[in-house]
């Protein structure tokens, strides 16, 4: 028996992308050319393709449905953020799309492409790539980006929408208490730097030791060539381990997340050594830094208030027409027993 016929086997057949099917079956043939339009045409016949007849029906009016794509279900702060957005869309009588791309550039635009083809107009894309050109042609056809814990870039498209905390002002907060705490050699530990989040977030520990007269040092800063989040286990282990040996060791940590953080209490456990004397800050608040010992300090996201935006973005259409608009919710610095010890 034959498979039936994909979106996607049409586009590869026509040599075209599944967005550009999408124009053809809901009548946007003004963005192709004449002869994108033909082959697109023949392959559909070749292969028997037959639009899905309910779907054709709803074409009327709007997908309700959002499309979300984050960059790794392995970290918790994820899970927690599509969980907060999807009680917001669900109290509308709205359902969601939920994406995992694990960080990979390839997946996150298949995945914006398949969403357009589906005929979702509203995406919450949390990007892994510092370029979002890859945006373009869906925006172009007007589906609603907002990028999600990305701060806006002057390189952004016009069109797009951007809710996010200022991590930068969440790193220097962190960095900040460790330093009130009496702490000089302070390392900061992430990965690969490569998102635009994380980024800031190493901004703001620069400008807090700036601001207290303590020099960089980037032997604190140990590099790492992965993003790391179903891997960020042993990479901050690695980490971790890397500045404990050096001749002048670091008496605290500002890790780029709690999986990071967590990472790092867990090696200092191996290596011998208390915990206790021994700070470390994470980032996002997940439930579980509350249930180690000691409890993490972090940094706290509002996510509840910024599913909230996002609602009012896209359901309320509060984002319609408003370009570049970005929306910056400041941090809250929880501290707990992590950071509870005074070094003289």
């Amino acid at each position: 028996m034959r498979a039936i016929a994909t979106i996607r086997d049409v586009a590869q057949a026509a040599g075209v992308s599944p967005s550009t099917v999408s124009n053809l079956l809901n009548a946007r043939e003004h963005l192709m050319q004449p002869e994108t339009r033909r082959r697109v045409l023949e392959a559909m016949e070749s292969l028997s393709y037959r639009p899905n007849r309910v779907a054709r029906q709803l074409r009327g009016a709007p997908n309700p449905t959002l499309g979300l794509i984050v960059p790794s279900v392995a970290n918790p702060f994820w899970g927690s953020w599509a969980a907060h957005l999807e009680a917001a869309f669900h109290a509308h009588g709205r359902q969601i799309y939920l994406c995992n791309t694990e960080r990979d550039p390839e997946r996150e635009r298949a995945y914006v492409e398949q969403l357009w083809a589906d005929g979702i107009e509203h995406i919450v894309l949390s990007t892994s790539l510092p370029s979002l050109d890859h945006l373009r042609p869906a925006m172009d056809a007007g589906v609603q980006i907002i990028a999600f814990d990305r701060e806006h870039q002057e390189t952004d498209p016009p069109e797009l929408l951007n809710v996010s905390i200022d991590n930068e002002a969440g790193a220097w907060m962190a960095t900040q208490h460790l330093i009130e705490q009496g702490h000089r050699r302070i390392a900061f530990v992430s990965g690969a730097m490569r998102t635009i989040s994380r980024q800031r977030r190493f901004a703001g520990y620069v400008r807090a030791l700036a601001e207290n007269g303590i020099p960089l040092d980037e032997a604190l800063v140990p590099s790492s060539s992965d993003l790391g989040d179903a891997d960020s286990g042993p990479l901050a282990r690695a980490a971790v381990h890397a500045v404990l040996t050096l001749d002048d060791p670091p008496t605290a940590v500002v890790a780029v997340n709690d999986m990071v953080a967590l990472s790092a209490s867990a090696t200092l456990r191996d290596a011998g050594r208390d915990v206790a004397e021994f700070a470390v800050v994470g980032f996002d608040d997940t439930p579980i830094g509350s249930l180690i010992s000691p409890a993490l300090t972090t940094v706290r996201q509002p996510l509840r208030e910024m599913a909230e935006a996002v609602v009012r973005l896209t359901v309320d259409g509060a984002g319609v027409g408003e370009p570049r608009s970005s929306l910056v919710f400041p941090p809250t610095l929880v501290v707990r027993a992590s950071t509870e010890r005074r070094i003289a």
